[in-house]
């Protein structure tokens, strides 16, 4: 993450805009946290089915999720559109780390950013998956132009 600053617009590279629904909203009015892992879910897996031109549920080797968190900085929720930055934090042998920005209205510092973690497993031996090495070349391909240093920020 991007330590205690918070994010704008400006730390992330490829850009979603997600529609919000009555029913993302909890009782007290605002986006359920629930919610907000589905949309760094949708920006990350989105941008590759996009990037890729593939089913990535598909391919011999598929990313699952090892780990996600969330720094929330203020609300948002129905009806406005939520924008989804996305930036590659670390794209390793293995495995693949996403910031993903949620913002809403013109507001130009993040409303949250999540961390979002893929590790690469066998697609192709069932339960017990193992990581497999490297990324592979389809997924690297779409992720790479992604990276982004700290220094870049």
């Amino acid at each position: 993450m991007t330590g205690t600053r918070r994010p704008t617009r400006r730390d992330y590279v490829a850009w979603r805009t997600a529609t919000t629904r009555w029913r993302d909203d909890d009782a007290y009015g605002h986006l359920n946290n629930a919610t907000y892992y589905e949309l760094f879910d949708t920006a990350v897996n989105a941008h590759l089915y996009e990037a890729t031109g593939l089913d990535v549920r598909a391919l011999p080797q598929i990313g699952v999720v090892a780990e996600t968190s969330c720094r929330y900085f203020r609300e948002i929720g129905f009806p406005r559109p939520v924008e989804m930055g996305l930036v590659v934090d670390r794209l390793g042998t293995s495995s693949v780390i996403y910031r993903i920005g949620l913002f809403q209205g013109e507001d130009d510092e993040a409303a949250a950013e999540g961390r979002f973690v893929h590790v690469y497993v066998d697609n192709t031996h069932g339960p017990g998956r193992r990581p497999v090495t490297p990324v592979p070349p389809e997924i690297r391909a779409a992720v790479e132009p992604l990276v982004r240093t700290s220094d870049e920020a």
